[in-house]
């Protein structure tokens, strides 16, 4: 079952996707407002898969609140307003439903919810697997449908995330997986791998030095690469480098 939560701030609306969310064996009602920052205080303290998120609203809009909200949960947008559905795209939602929405156009985008959460689902699963062994390397799924491909730790020079997907920098090979940096972060070993962005995980043994907001590396193939620091990662990476000392 996937726990969902409305937030729109017409009464109406949301009373339309409370029905269709009741209708759908798969979902479950654990909530809905009309405020959102009321909404936003739920959400965080809460366990909370799916969001139907209206873009317009008093308070804040449904844009600013993707912004902010934890990455773990997934956003279906709905709205009035069909130009608005590039940028929701950009922050990675699941599906965009134009008002007035049907029954239908709310079941193919719940489906694809689904299909997401599965996925997840099986790259944890193979995580778990991974987690079992203490080998120097991991399996990983690409996006060639049943291929695996062994990884060794010590040949990763850093990891990208791209939206579902993650890319191995190794040398001048660059492998796509289909997993997420939460699950692949706590699989590496901390001795050997640190987390220093939303989108990077980079390998200790190749960072050259740190210049203000980034760092060098150097790759196995001896070319450098500039990675930034993101601030949530900041503290924690410079208080790793300070007990490595």
């Amino acid at each position: 079952m996937i726990n969902c939560y409305i937030i729109d701030d017409e009464q109406h609306s949301v009373e339309i996707m409370e029905k269709y969310v009741n209708q759908t064996p798969f979902l479950k009602l654990a909530g809905s407002s009309t405020n959102a920052l009321e909404a936003l205080k739920y959400v965080s303290t809460n366990k909370i898969d799916l969001i139907f998120l209206d873009i317009h609203m008093p308070e804040i809009s449904g844009i600013d609140l993707l912004k902010i909200m934890n990455d773990n949960v997934k956003v279906i947008l709905t709205t009035a307003y069909s130009e608005y559905a590039l940028e929701g795209f950009e922050h990675d939602v699941v599906d965009y439903l134009l008002k007035p929405v049907t029954y239908q156009r709310f079941l193919k985008a719940s489906q694809k919810a689904l299909n997401l959460f599965q996925s997840l689902f099986t790259q944890r699963m193979d995580v778990d697997s991974n987690k079992q062994t203490d080998q120097p390397y991991l399996f990983v799924k690409t996006e060639h449908k049943g291929k695996q491909i062994k990884i060794n730790f010590e040949d990763i020079d850093y990891i990208e995330g791209i939206k579902n997907y993650v890319a191995f920098h190794c040398a001048n090979d660059k492998v796509l997986a289909l997993m997420n940096m939460k699950d692949l972060e706590s699989t590496l070993p901390k001795s050997q791998f640190a987390r220093v962005h939303n989108s990077y995980i980079i390998s200790l043994n190749r960072i050259v030095s740190v210049e203000g907001n980034q760092l060098i590396i150097r790759k196995k193939n001896q070319v450098q690469q500039y990675i930034p620091i993101g601030i949530t990662f900041k503290s924690a990476f410079f208080e790793l480098i300070r007990l490595k000392k």
